[in-house]
């Protein structure tokens, strides 16, 4: 089987590209996969680190403002589904995967006119506009959640997979807990707080977590802070004019990026982040109780539907962006952490929600659709 999986900008939509394409491997260790992304997105990072090659064109996410930067990025992702197409002429895949966002656009036009099948996924609770104009190219469309199916009209061919996710719950032992909390220069004797925003980061969430510095109250628990690769520099120039070292901080270690989830995860007892697709699913899957601060401004507010699939179970509390400060988010975190039967109980409602089999499923439907061709 020969494979094209379009992901680009965010590990939102690269980590569940990702973990499909290990799931087409494991079952299929002749299979040839390559990726198709842009030069200046996560993927660059993301993609060869899962032992991946990635192929790039030029593709912007559009806005319907007018402005000669917009008109640019549309001529410049017209131009797009040229390169694609050389891509997929050259490739000559069975199928396309997409893992939504902006990148699909050129890709799947490239597919269509080659009439290569399509497949694109839809993480999120409420579908992005990206899928939504992309229903009419698209031979299988995935959804992980079910509500989702409300929100796609009358397109064809919706399955209710779930959402696909390299990070999964750990039976970990003390020891094993221990070298990973070690690793992260933290100790086994105090709770662990899991705090980021993001691949992008989180400017507000960032903000409030200088102010628990600066007031230090991080006294009865510990953070693992992934700062976002853009924010993680401003981060260590603000700290430094308080004197403060990025990496000697009390109680707390700041990263640009976590590249170990599945094992940070595993070990924190709280989570707090934003409130992507991908987030939930693995708050969902790995048990764990949550506080999520919704991206404001974003299509259709689909962060906030994705936060209260784990907060209409007991799950996760929600802190809205605009209310966040370091006394509120303090405050909502010592509710949590240092209540030990809470903890459980919120931990144990989040796994109610976790899908299971997703990659079986997908995979499932991946072997259906190229054998039609």
């Amino acid at each position: 089987m020969k494979v094209v999986i379009a992901a680009a900008g965010t590990g939102g939509h690269i980590n569940p590209a990702l973990a499909i394409a290990n799931k087409i491997k494991k079952e299929d260790a002749e299979a040839q996969i390559i990726f198709i992304g842009t030069s200046y997105g996560l993927e660059n990072d993301l993609v060869p680190r899962g032992g991946y090659p990635l192929r790039t064109i030029t593709a912007y996410g559009l806005s319907k403002k007018i402005s000669v930067e917009n008109f640019k990025h549309i001529l410049g992702t017209i131009g797009g589904i040229g390169q694609a197409r050389r891509i997929l002429k050259d490739f000559k895949p069975d199928i396309v995967i997409g893992a939504g966002g902006y990148i699909c656009g050129p890709v799947f036009l490239a597919a269509k006119m080659l009439k290569i099948p399509t497949m694109i996924h839809e993480s999120n609770a409420f579908p992005g506009k990206a899928v939504k104009s992309l229903l009419r190219w698209t031979d299988v469309v995935l959804v992980g959640f079910e509500d989702t199916k409300k929100s796609l009209g009358n397109a064809k061919n919706i399955v209710v997979t779930g959402n696909p996710t390299r990070v999964e719950r750990m039976d970990l032992s003390l020891m094993q807990k221990e070298e990973i909390l070690s690793q992260l220069g933290l100790k086994i004797e105090l709770p662990v707080v899991l705090v980021f925003g993001g691949s992008q980061g989180a400017k507000a969430i960032n903000d409030s977590l200088i102010g628990i510095i600066d007031n230090r109250l991080q006294e009865q628990y510990q953070i693992v802070w992934a700062a976002g690769p853009k924010q993680y520099d401003i981060i260590k120039d603000e700290l430094a004019l308080r004197n403060v070292s990025i990496e000697n901080v009390y109680n707390m270690r700041i990263v640009p990026y976590i590249y170990n989830m599945d094992e940070v995860m595993n070990v924190a007892d709280l989570v707090i982040a934003r409130s992507g697709a991908m987030t939930i699913t693995e708050v969902a899957k790995v048990g764990k109780p949550a506080i999520f601060i919704p991206l404001p401004n974003v299509s259709q507010n689909h962060q906030e539907y994705n936060a209260r699939v784990l907060a209409n179970v007991g799950a996760a509390e929600i802190i809205q962006n605009s209310e966040l400060n370091e006394s509120i988010l303090s405050n909502s975190i010592k509710k949590i952490i240092l209540h030990r039967d809470r903890m459980m109980s919120m931990g144990e409602a989040a796994r109610t929600v976790a899908p299971s089999n997703v990659e079986e499923k997908i995979y499932n439907e991946i072997v259906y659709l190229v054998g039609k061709k």
